[in-house]
Formats: structure tokens, sequence, C-alpha cells
């Protein structure tokens, strides 16, 4: 199955939006207090997931030889 590019989008435009608005929250809002340090490993695990899937290789697309189809 072939990397579909629409999808990989579809994954890494939120990922990053929300890590860098955990991003944001941990340094500038007061109110994190002692979330502080999960909203800044959300912050940098969201956006990293994202680039991943932009990042990922794609694959060669799976053909039958002749003799192996299995279709009425």
């Amino acid at each position: 199955m072939s990397r579909n590019r629409v999808a990989s989008g579809v994954v890494m435009v939120p990922c990053i939006v929300l890590g860098v608005a955990f991003l944001c929250t941990a340094i500038w809002n007061e109110a994190a207090g002692a979330n502080r340090p999960l909203a800044v490993g959300l912050g940098i695990l969201l956006p990293a997931v994202g680039l991943l899937t932009y990042l990922i290789p794609e694959s060669d697309p799976v053909t039958k030889t002749d003799g192996q189809d299995s279709s009425p």
C-alpha cells in the first residue's frame, strides 16, 4: 500500500498545530503550574510525530503475477 500524501497532510497539520499550542501554553501561561512538564512533553512529541508522518517514504505498489490472480 503506497503512502497517501493527502492523508499524511491530514495527520501532520493538526499534530503541528496542537504541539505548538501545548508549547505556547507551557511557556506563556502561568495557569499551567504542575502540568507544565506534561504540556512541554506533548508540545515536543506532537510536532515530531507530525513531521515523521511527512518524512515516511513512499513504498512500491504491490503487483500480482499472472499465476496468482484469484478473481472470478
